[in-house]
């Protein structure tokens, strides 16, 4: 009876955690439920179907793509601009307002389709995708330029890493002000603001930067990885502000001195730097889903045939850590470390330097994950020997433990501490044989930090049906690999992969002795059914790593049985003792 109860438990402990994973995902990180977005109806909010945020971000709204698509062809097409051309950024400057609205990144696409289009990071104001950046001043008693100051630009200029730009504009009282705008082959924009002051009298003036934003491009923000407002702050990387925690506030200022600030998605990012001068960041709401990273640098008094200079760095583009770690290395504090590593970076990065490496070497980054894997059991196959000898050193002792049980079996503290004491004279360590599996944790969750933060693993192919490693497997059986018109919820989104992790996972617990306790027994039976559906909705570069693993552990523990032959006669003993007892019961 207390067997069965047991095993009613842990069923039900099952079903709880399948089922109330999303559900308390979403309670706790509202973002990653579905959002209800709003719109003007006669001058009032009205609620509209609800629409969930990507992983990769993006607009979501079918009404909204037709919109940008629309809205950024007749902004584009209107002149007054400046092209840029670089390897890393395409698009072009407005002159008016001196507004860099028009970028797409030359080295990723939108889709997995390689037909598919540069991915888009920077539209104009108005549009339903708008992001740009802009620099300028604010003055006192002097006039300066603003965003519908429509600049001077050199005839046939255009911004590539050979040609920088100069776009000039003067006012009525003798202020000269320029922006000498720079760009590298990656993804870095430097604008040099110089304001000359050629009048009569002194005047003020404050220099600023920003970048303008909507959220409804954001990406999917949630517990493991940040979406939002970023910053350096005194040397240190802050992901504790949101969207909501800015929409709520309306401002929300950082303490202390600002390294660089803006918005990252899981993959793009758009970030101001201030260069050898200190400047106040913030971020702020606009309304109507409209954000605003600001950097304000000190004001200055300017006396007549007086100039001065700041200088902002403008990083617009994908979060490579290659890239970003030069920037670093350039003077931009903790630039590399925009990408969430978490906690755990000091072991997830040396985990994706040997997973680059070995794709390097493969050029492919399923064969990769599997090189991996098969290094990652190699180095603890000592451990896992180990492992065996103390399971065979266990079997060893049954009898003796059976023993102990029965003697004491209405009095379980004196029973533990015979066992305990039998544990010791024996030498038997009963924890040994989980000692491998608790070494793989750190390695699994590296793997999984790195398969959907890592860019470079951003459509990454692998064979047949696996366009992409970093998104989950898109044949699932429920609804016949596409056959059938609808698309399953997450936990029923059973695809081959988590099939076979299930099968592969079930043939490795067959493998391991059985257990004393038959309820323990039963749960272990379960919980690769249990894991299939857990592991189904993650990337399916994930899903290869923990197939290869029990193909390998499969292969490992047939080794090792030949080495322990006792170990194998018991599994043998038991399997058939429990046979026996099933059968027994069936007559019963």
């Amino acid at each position: 009876m207390e067997n069965q109860r047991n095993i009613i438990l842990a069923v039900l402990l099952t079903a709880l955690v399948l089922f109330g994973w999303e559900a308390g995902v979403g309670y706790f990180y509202p973002q990653a439920k579905t959002p209800t977005q709003t719109v003007a109806a006669g001058g009032a909010e009205k609620a509209t179907s609800p629409t969930k945020p990507t992983r990769e971000g993006g607009l979501r709204d079918a009404a909204d793509v037709a919109l940008e698509t629309k809205d950024l062809k007749s902004a584009l097409a209107s002149g007054g601009r400046v092209a840029i051309a670089a390897p890393g950024l395409s698009g072009s400057i407005n002159l008016t307002g001196a507004i860099v609205d028009d970028l797409v990144l030359n080295r990723h696409r939108e889709t997995v389709e390689k037909k598919s289009g540069p991915v888009r990071l920077f539209s104009p104001a108005g549009t339903p995708a708008q992001q740009f950046a802009q620099v300028g001043w604010v003055g006192e008693g002097v006039a300066t330029p603003t965003a519908q100051t429509v600049w001077t630009a050199p005839a046939g200029a255009r911004l590539t890493p050979q040609t920088p730009l100069t776009l000039t504009w003067s006012n009525p009282t003798g202020q000269r002000f320029a922006i000498t705008y720079t760009i590298d082959k990656d993804y870095m924009i430097s604008a040099a603001q110089t304001v000359e002051n050629a009048g009569g009298a002194p005047v003020t003036v404050r220099p600023f930067a920003l970048v303008n934003r909507t959220d409804k491009t954001a990406s999917l923000d949630t517990w493991n990885v940040h979406s939002g407002p970023i910053g350096a702050y005194d040397g240190s990387v802050s992901f504790a502000t949101n969207y909501e925690d800015v929409a709520e506030a309306k401002t929300v200022a950082n303490a202390g001195r600002t390294d660089w600030i803006g918005f990252t998605d899981v993959y793009w990012m758009s970030a101001l730097a201030p260069v050898g001068a200190s400047a106040e960041g913030t971020f702020r709401s606009l309304g109507n889903s409209v954000f605003r990273a600001d950097l304000v640098y000190d004001q200055k008094v300017l006396q007549p045939r007086q100039r001065m200079t700041v200088t902002t760095k403008l990083f617009a583009g994908a979060k490579e850590h290659a890239v970003l770690d030069a920037y670093e290395a350039q003077g931009i504090a903790n630039f590399g470390l925009a990408i969430d590593w978490g906690w755990f970076r000091w072991f997830e990065k040396p985990i994706f330097w040997l997973l680059v490496k070995l794709f390097s070497l493969t050029s492919n980054f399923g064969v990769a994950i599997i090189l991996l894997t098969a290094i990652v059991r190699g180095i603890m196959f000592p451990i896992a020997q180990r492992g065996f000898a103390s399971m065979a050193a266990m079997r060893a002792i049954q009898p003796k433990m059976k023993a102990i049980q029965e003697r004491y079996k209405d009095d379980k503290p004196r029973q533990q501490q015979e066992i305990m004491a039998l544990y010791k004279s024996e030498g038997v360590n009963p924890m040994a044989g989980c000692l491998p599996m608790f070494l793989q944790i750190p390695v699994f969750f590296a793997l999984y930090k790195v398969l959907i933060l890592a860019i470079e693993m951003r459509h990454q192919p692998f064979v047949l049906w696996i366009k992409d490693l970093s998104s989950p497997d898109p044949l699932h059986i429920l609804n016949l690999f596409g056959l059938l018109p609808f698309e399953p919820p997450a936990f029923l989104a059973i695809g081959l992969l988590a099939l076979l992790l299930g099968i592969t996972m079930f043939l490795q617990f067959k493998l391991n002795p059985a257990q004393m306790d038959p309820a323990q027994q039963q749960v272990f039976m379960i919980m690769p059914w249990f894991m299939m559906f857990v592991m189904a909705p993650f990337a399916s570069g994930l899903l290869v790593y923990w197939i290869t693993s029990n193909l390998l552990t499969i292969a490992q523990q047939k080794y090792l049985y030949s080495r322990h032959p006792q170990l194998k006669a018991q599994a043998e003993k038991d399997a058939a003792d429990k046979a026996r007892g099933t059968g027994k019961g069936a007559k019963a």
